[in-house]
C-alpha cells in the first residue's frame, strides 16, 4: 500500500479544523492531491519557528530593537542635551512616587542629591541625601530643547523629562556637568554605526574572498590563504594603535570616523572569510553542485545561486556575534583615546573619565556608561546565540 493509499484511509483535518471526508477509491490521484490541505513551510519559516522558542534569542531581539530605536531617536529619547552643563560630578537624582508631604503621587517626582545640612556625630562630615524640599515633577512627553527631527523636523518634545523645564541626571554628571544619561543615549549612534559599518565591511570582504577562495581552490587558494595567515598572526592592537595615531587631531569628525572604521576592518574580515572557505570546501563536492557544473553553469551563477545561500545562515550568525566584538573593541580604544575625539560622543570617549582609582571610589555613577555597553554585548550575544540553534539542522 502506498504513501497516498494511506492518507485516502485516514481523514485529514482542512484549515477550518473541520476533517475532510476521505475520498472514494476511484477518486484520481491528483484531485486527492489537490484537495489535500498544503502544510509546506520555507527555511526562514522554519527558523522563525524554532527561534520563537529560545528565551534568551528573543531577549535579544528585543534588546537589539530597542537599542537600534534609542539610536535612530536619540534626540527624543535624551532628557537633556549632551552639552548642556551643571554641578560637575554631580550625584544621580532618585525617583520617588512619593509627594513632598509624604503621601503617594501617580506622578514621579525626582529629588536631587545633596548636603542635607547635617553632619556625621563621628567624623563630622556633611551627610548627602535626598533633597525632599523642591522635587522635580517627570512627565513623558515633556517639552524640551530644541532639535531637528531626522535632521528636517523642528519639535522639542522629548519622551520623558521634568515638566517645569529644571534639569534632572537620573545618572549623574560628568567632571564638566553634562548628564551621563543623555550622552551615553547619543553616544549610542556613534558606538553602533561603527559597529555595523565595521560588520558590513568585513561580512562582505570575508564572504566574498572567503567562497572565491574555497570554489576556485588550486593556485588562486594558496595565494589568498597564505595572505589570511598573514593577516590572522599580525598582532592587531598594535597595529589598530599605529594607524589612529596618524590621523591629526584637527581632522573633521566624518573624517575621523571613517578612518576609524577602515582601520577596524582592515583586520577584521579574514577569521570570517577561513570560515566560509571551509564551508564552501564542503559544498562545493556536494551533487547538485557537480550537476550544475556537468550541465555548463556559470562559476558565478554556482556561487551565487547554490554555494552563496547555503553559507548565509552561518554568515548571519558570525555578523551578530561580530557585532559585540567591535563595540568592546571601540570601547576600549576610545577609553585609550584612540577611537573618537570631541566633540563627538561614543561610550568608549565616555569612559575617559574613569581613567583614575580616585575619581573612580569619589564617583563611581561615571562607569554608567559601561551599562550600555553590557547591556549591548549581551543582547548581540544573545541573539547569536539564538539564531545559531535556530539555523542549525541537526
Amino acid at each position: 500500500m502506498t504513501d497516498l493509499d494511506l492518507r485516502r484511509l485516514e481523514p485529514q483535518p482542512s484549515p477550518s479544523g473541520e476533517p475532510i471526508v476521505a475520498p472514494s477509491a476511484t477518486e484520481p490521484d491528483d484531485m486527492v492531491l489537490a484537495r489535500l490541505p498544503d502544510r509546506n513551510e520555507s527555511y526562514y519559516t522554519l527558523v522563525w519557528r524554532r527561534f520563537r522558542r529560545s528565551v534568551s534569542g528573543m531577549t535579544g531581539l528585543v534588546l537589539v530593537t530597542l537599542l537600534i530605536v534609542m539610536a535612530v531617536f536619540a534626540d527624543f529619547f535624551a532628557p537633556m542635551h549632551p552639552r548642556a552643563t551643571d554641578t560637575p560630578f554631580a550625584p544621580p537624582d532618585m525617583i520617588s512616587f512619593t509627594a513632598p508631604d509624604g503621601s503617594f503621587s501617580l506622578i514621579p517626582h525626582v529629588y536631587p542629591i545633596g548636603e542635607t545640612g547635617e553632619f556625621d556625630p563621628v567624623t563630622f562630615q556633611p551627610l548627602t541625601g535626598p533633597i525632599l524640599d523642591d522635587p522635580t515633577p517627570v512627565g513623558f512627553f515633556v517639552k524640551g530643547y530644541e532639535y531637528r527631527l531626522f535632521g528636517i523636523i523642528p519639535t522639542n518634545r522629548h519622551f520623558f523629562g521634568s515638566t517645569d523645564g529644571r534639569p534632572i541626571h537620573l545618572l549623574g554628571t560628568d567632571k564638566f556637568g553634562r548628564d551621563i544619561l543623555s550622552r551615553g543615549i547619543y553616544g549610542s549612534r556613534i558606538s553602533l554605526l561603527i559597529a555595523f559599518a565595521v560588520v558590513t565591511i568585513t561580512t562582505t570582504v570575508g564572504t566574498l574572498i572567503g567562497i572565491t577562495s574555497g570554489y576556485l581552490g588550486g593556485t588562486v587558494d594558496n595565494v589568498v590563504q597564505r595572505f589570511v595567515d598573514f593577516v590572522l598572526a599580525f598582532p592587531q592592537l598594535p597595529l589598530y594603535l599605529a594607524l589612529t595615531s596618524l590621523v591629526p587631531l584637527t581632522a573633521p569628525s566624518n573624517v575621523f570616523i571613517a578612518f576609524v572604521i577602515a582601520v577596524l576592518a582592515a583586520l577584521g574580515w579574514a577569521q570570517l572569510s577561513r570560515e566560509v572557505r571551509s564551508k564552501t570546501l564542503a559544498l562545493a563536492r556536494i551533487d547538485y553542485v557537480r550537476a550544475a557544473i556537468a550541465v555548463g553553469s556559470s562559476d558565478l551563477r554556482i556561487i551565487t545561486r547554490h554555494i552563496l545561500p547555503n553559507v548565509l545562515s552561518h554568515i548571519i550568525v558570525a555578523v551578530t556575534l561580530a557585532i559585540p566584538t567591535v563595540v568592546l573593541l571601540e570601547s576600549f580604544l576610545g577609553f585609550l583615546g584612540f577611537a573618537v575625539k570631541p566633540p563627538l560622543i561614543s561610550w568608549g570617549l565616555m569612559l575617559q573619565d574613569t581613567n583614575t582609582f580616585s575619581v573612580i571610589g569619589s564617583y563611581p555613577w561615571i562607569l554608567s556608561p559601561v551599562v550600555f555597553v553590557l547591556i549591548t554585548v549581551f543582547a548581540f550575544n544573545a541573539l547569536g546565540d539564538g539564531l545559531r540553534d535556530a539555523v542549525d539542522p541537526y
